[in-house]
């Protein structure tokens, strides 16, 4: 992969100030978060201008299944199995009525498929007794389905409805996170506290797509491709 940025960037030297006027100081990775936040999502948002999340869908249903299958996984895998799954299943009923071994067969893939297969059938019986066949459109409500916890409900939301009421943490966001100082907390809810305290809510869904990018190219655990960053200048664990 072709660096963009093998070192911090050269700074031109700035202009002598007017009378009278302030100098803007620039921004480095001593600065606390709500100056530094800025700047990382203006280059990360120019670095991964099309981010979005990678799961196929064309139902809000398909979307929380395979939403429940990347956990563990990846969505690439994830997407090799429902090619096959969103054809063999074509209804709630079907996953609701599914023979379980069978289930389990077909997601084997993803890994953790018995417990998956429990949270996605389970999950389709809900929707079919409860909600009327319809995945809910609030945190609330999505959250009472199997297996469902705030990472999965943001994703589902936002994805299938434009619903944004949180910042959904994979391991990424949370590594990435915690990389740029933008919290100390492993527990994913609490990371998303944080997060969302700092982060202007218009962004909240994007935001989670290009720390998702990031993490999967440059600040890739364990090992983060420092030289390769955009924002190693600003980041207080860089090694450059």
């Amino acid at each position: 992969m072709t660096s963009k940025a093998a070192a911090a960037p050269k700074v031109a030297p700035s202009a002598p100030s007017a009378p009278g006027s302030k100098r803007r100081r620039r921004i480095s990775r001593d600065d606390p978060p709500d100056r530094r936040f800025p700047v990382i999502y203006r280059r990360l948002d120019k670095e991964y201008p099309r981010a979005k999340t990678a799961l196929n869908f064309s139902t809000p249903y398909e979307m929380l299944f395979a939403t429940i299958m990347s956990a563990q996984s990846t969505d690439a895998t994830v997407n090799k199995v429902t090619a096959k799954l969103f054809t063999k299943y074509r209804t709630l009923e079907d996953y609701a009525n599914a023979d379980p071994q069978a289930f389990e067969a077909d997601i084997h893939q993803t890994g953790f498929f018995r417990m998956k297969t429990k949270a996605i059938q389970g999950s389709a019986r809900r929707l079919l007794e409860v909600y009327d066949g319809k995945v809910p459109e609030t945190m609330a409500e999505i959250l009472t389905l199997p297996g469902v916890a705030r990472k999965t409900a943001n994703v589902v939301l936002g994805n299938a409805y434009g619903v944004v009421q949180g910042i959904a943490v994979d391991t990424h966001v949370g590594r990435l996170a915690r990389r740029l100082g933008l919290t100390k907390e492993k527990d994913p809810v609490k990371v998303e506290r944080d997060l969302m305290q700092l982060v202007p809510r218009s962004k909240w869904q994007q935001v989670t797509y290009l720390l998702i990018e990031h993490g999967r190219k440059v600040c890739k655990a364990p090992v983060p491709r420092c030289e390769e960053c955009v924002l190693s200048d600003i980041c207080p664990s860089s090694r450059v």
